[in-house]
């Protein structure tokens, strides 16, 4: 079984190295840029899941429910905590 938390950790540390301050002082990464991210592809079995389990636990935040690659590499996935 995947674990989620360790998942979850990854995935903070990929948006806090590809990711920029916004004026907010939060970090945030594009959902296109961590998708083609070599390092993340081969980190991330279920890149999607990931995301979805650290915004359920509110580490992260973007809009919408599924994130699709294409239709939505322009959506800031947001570190919540820092």
């Amino acid at each position: 079984t995947m674990n989620v938390e360790h998942e979850i950790s990854l995935l903070v540390e990929e948006i806090r190295r590809l990711g920029t301050k916004n004026a907010d002082g939060q970090v945030s990464v594009k959902f296109g840029v961590l998708f083609a991210d070599e390092k993340c592809a081969n980190l991330f079995e279920a890149l999607v899941g990931t995301l979805k389990a650290a915004k359920r636990r509110k580490i992260i935040t973007y809009q919408g429910e599924l994130l699709l690659q294409g239709v939505h590499d322009n959506v800031d996935i947001i570190l919540l905590q820092d």
